[in-house]
């Protein structure tokens, strides 16, 4: 028999070559109830006369403008009781008539607000040529919680606008990341209701407790932070502590940002102290810095050769990292950059240059995540201009390849080791380094292999 999409296939074409029968799409969408019985949003612009119906308000008394003395002292809609806004003449007849008091429910807005963002000081809804320029927008960025509703009404609006002659745009967003929620640990009290984590500490024995009562605190799941759960943490004592920018590098370096990040009290220390860190290898250096700009070196000791790569291979990485949106493997980089600089000593020529350069690569990478301290230690570094107006770096595509590259070693298809070699030996150094390997030797018992066989830069296979 057939799968059963094809067999599905196959009889509807049957069915309409008979006479008795066509094929059909039916889409599962719903009208889309877009009024709002609420003050706060942008009015509808139509106006109920008993005698005329539902007229639509002129387009010379547009936009209408929401009344700025409302009261909100009942429940329901505060436009229904405004004494004198919703009473207007009828466009049509000038009998007196009522405006729709509902207003529109955001997303009618927000689904092509970007359009007008191409022509801002445009006196049109926004300019069609302009608007085929810029868009479709390249990233969008938002919550998951978007991915039905907000991307659902954009597409519609997108395509309405085309059908209707507006624009040629199709597509509202090229690019699309969602970013996971910020999660913390949940408390309660004795009684079972919620607790901040600031009501909860440990006592001397370890053991989570009430910071007025001293009595037992029992500990939730860690799930999105929400108010009504109270498992969040004011950023502005995150600030005060910590400050800013070690806030912004711990949720970049966390995780990915498309996955939920779990905020911990050990998470935040450990960004604080990598930046104070950071910002001792500046300031204290090993050795007096040489002056920015210092020509390089004719010629390199291995130590600042190997910084020298290991630079441009950051700035490459980072530079990547960025582009795709991982922002922990960036982090995690600049990391390794800056431990590998510690263990320069600054005192040679060779190594002074590569010290500057590395510490003036760092600033400059670390730059859009830590931007405050960043400015702070650019000055520190002698510049006297913003870091933020300087160029980003660019990588050197030489100092991006290896010399030696580490190649694997397998006897009858199981890896039994890897060597150094250099880059683009010949095949037959690989074959007497790889014969001459100790598991190798093992593995033949003294006997000559039957063959070999050497992919360059990558493997060696020898079979037994």
């Amino acid at each position: 028999g057939l799968p059963v999409e094809e067999a599905k296939k196959v009889m509807a074409e049957k069915l309409t070559a008979l006479g008795l029968g066509q094929t059909n799409i039916s889409y599962r969408l719903r009208d889309w109830g877009v009024s709002r019985q609420r003050y706060w949003g942008c009015p509808i612009p139509f106006i109920h006369c008993g005698d005329c119906g539902i007229v639509p308000v002129p387009e010379a008394d547009l936009p209408v403008e929401l009344p700025e003395d409302v009261t909100f002292d009942a429940p329901g809609n505060p436009l229904d009781r405004h004494p004198s806004w919703k009473h207007v003449p009828c466009p049509t007849c000038g009998k007196p008539a009522q405006r729709e008091t509902d207003t529109f429910d955001t997303f009618f807005e927000s689904s092509w607000y970007f359009a007008r963002f191409a022509d801002a000081r445009g006196e049109t809804a926004f300019d069609r040529d302009k608007a085929g320029y810029w868009l479709s927008v390249d990233q969008y960025i938002g919550g998951i919680e978007h991915a039905v509703l907000h991307l659902l009404y954009s597409r519609f609006f997108m395509r309405a606008l085309k059908h209707c002659g507006y624009t040629d745009v199709e597509e509202p967003f090229a690019g699309l990341l969602t970013q996971g929620m910020v999660c913390h640990e949940t408390y309660k009290d004795p009684d079972g209701k919620w607790l901040f984590p600031s009501q909860v500490t440990k006592d001397s024995n370890g053991n989570n407790v009430m910071v007025d009562t001293g009595l037992p605190v029992t500990i939730g799941r860690s799930e999105k932070m929400s108010k009504s759960r109270k498992n969040v943490v004011d950023p502005v004592n995150i600030i005060g502590s910590y400050g800013a920018d070690t806030a912004r590098l711990f949720m970049l370096s966390d995780s990915p940002p498309e996955r939920d990040l779990d905020w911990t009290d050990a998470g935040i220390d450990g960004a604080w102290r990598y930046l104070n860190r950071l910002y001792r290898l500046i300031d204290e250096p090993s050795a007096p810095l040489v002056a920015p700009g210092t020509q390089r070196p004719s010629s390199l000791g291995e130590k600042a050769a190997a910084a020298e790569k290991a630079i441009h291979k950051t700035i490459a990485g980072v530079s990547d990292d960025l582009d795709r949106f991982h922002f922990n493997k960036a982090v995690a980089r600049i990391r390794e950059l800056s431990n590998l600089l510690e263990g320069l000593n600054g005192t040679a020529a060779d190594e002074a240059w590569a010290l500057r350069q590395g510490l003036e690569t760092l600033v400059r990478l670390i730059g859009p995540m830590v931007p405050h301290l960043a400015e702070e230690l650019w000055l520190l570094l002698g510049h006297t201009t913003l870091l933020a107006e300087t160029p980003w770096p660019e990588a050197d595509p030489a100092l991006l390849v290896d010399d030696s590259v580490t190649i694997a070693i397998q006897v009858n298809g199981k890896l039994r080791g890897t060597i150094d070699l250099p880059r683009d030996c010949p095949k037959e150094e690989a074959e007497q380094a790889a014969l001459a390997l100790p598991a190798v030797m093992q593995q033949l018992d003294g006997k000559a292999p039957r063959k070999v066989i050497v992919v360059p830069n990558r493997i060696v296979n020898i079979v037994g």
